[in-house]
């Protein structure tokens, strides 16, 4: 490989910090960044980039590189932090991160290092990038840890993207990783990885949303219309969602002893223009199993639309692929028909589209139906 200067993100974890490690390692320039993205009450308990950037301080300090701190926040709750919140207000369940890749870490991060000088910038995603040079395409990979792979928040990225990037430890597993960054020394290689959106941490959700969303009381109504229970807004409820609804401990109006009754009840559906959350008994319940699904905004990593045919899919991060046929597509839409029924289908979550390892791109959410 042509040595190049690289700018790497370091975010304070064990992954960015190997990354910049191994990048040194092979002769590059290497120059890192620390990304403060949020500044509502970031020194919290819950979400402090101050002892983050100690961390990614210490890492470059080890390595023997420079590290730059530089402030995104303002086009953090512009590009991503503004759309997440309308979404929830539409009574959906966006997926922030992959935002913030889109038009943060891949976006103003890159504009950044490319002021500074940098040819490509590298990340700790585990992923993996690489061109075909009989399309002239770069293509995004999976990681080849299964466990970590991570190319489901990258997959609206583009080809300009895409050819500037790098995902080193995309190629290790997570423990090979840690096993590094044990042997040089790294401040941070028995770090805890981090969990869930920054800004919210560990925080209980609902006590942050509620900063930002208004919130109106509703019926909570089972599959006979009967309602049992009131919810606190909407927006704070997911498809699928068990804990937190306040009915934990409610029997089936009529239920006979063997009959399910003390089933977990599980949220099915929120009818958003009566302002009414639906429920049902039990994880396997029809409702909360979907054959089709429609997806808007779609974004493709080749530039174009993928081609109608089978593929397999993930409607969630972590989600073991499904098969899958695509269709009905246009320049922003397109449909996905399940071999076998996928359980809760939610709208404002990204649907993700695979050949063998090779992402191909998704869309959003729209909507879902049980066929059978």
């Amino acid at each position: 490989m042509v040595k190049q200067r690289i700018v790497v993100g370091l975010s304070g974890g064990v992954d960015s910090a190997v990354t910049a490690y191994l990048l040194k390692q092979q002769g590059h320039e290497v120059v890192g960044i620390f990304m403060k993205n949020w500044e509502d009450d970031d020194n919290s308990e819950y979400c402090s980039s101050n002892i983050d950037f100690v961390d990614a301080a210490a890492v470059a300090d080890v390595i023997g590189i420079e590290i730059e701190h530089v402030n995104f926040a303002s086009e953090y709750r512009d590009r991503v932090f503004a759309e997440f919140l309308r979404e929830y207000q539409a009574g959906r369940t966006p997926n922030p991160d992959i935002l913030c890749n889109a038009e943060i870490k891949f976006k103003a991060f890159l504009e950044h290092a490319i002021r500074l000088g940098a040819e490509r910038i590298a990340t700790g995603h585990y992923a993996r990038v690489r061109h075909n040079p009989s399309s002239d395409l770069f293509e995004l990979l999976k990681g080849v840890d299964p466990g970590k792979d991570q190319s489901y928040f990258l997959h609206r990225l583009t080809q300009n993207q895409l050819a500037k990037s790098l995902f080193p430890v995309g190629a290790l597993l997570k423990s090979e990783v840690r096993r590094v960054a044990e042997e040089i020394g790294l401040p941070n290689a028995k770090k805890k990885d981090s969990t869930g959106i920054c800004f919210i941490g560990e925080r209980p959700f609902r006590e942050f949303l509620n900063r930002y969303i208004a919130h109106a009381p509703g019926p909570i109504k089972d599959t006979k219309g009967r309602t049992i229970g009131e919810h606190v807004g909407l927006s704070f409820y997911t498809l699928g969602q068990r804990q937190g609804l306040g009915i934990g401990g409610l029997k089936a109006k009529g239920a006979h002893k063997g009959s399910g009754e003390h089933a977990p009840w599980f949220v099915a559906k929120k009818d958003i223009e009566n302002n009414t959350l639906w429920v049902v008994q039990g994880h396997d319940h029809p409702w909360l199993q979907s054959m089709t699904l429609q997806a808007i905004d779609a974004s493709w990593l080749s530039g174009s639309p993928a081609k109608a045919g089978s593929y397999a899919a993930k409607t969630r991060y972590r989600q073991t692929d499904a098969l899958c046929a695509l269709s009905g597509l246009d320049a922003t839409h397109f449909s996905l028909q399940f071999n076998l029924p996928q359980w809760a289908v939610t709208p404002g979550q990204s649907a993700v589209l695979y050949a063998e390892d090779i992402c191909l791109g998704g869309g959003i959410i729209s909507s879902s139906y049980c066929e059978y």
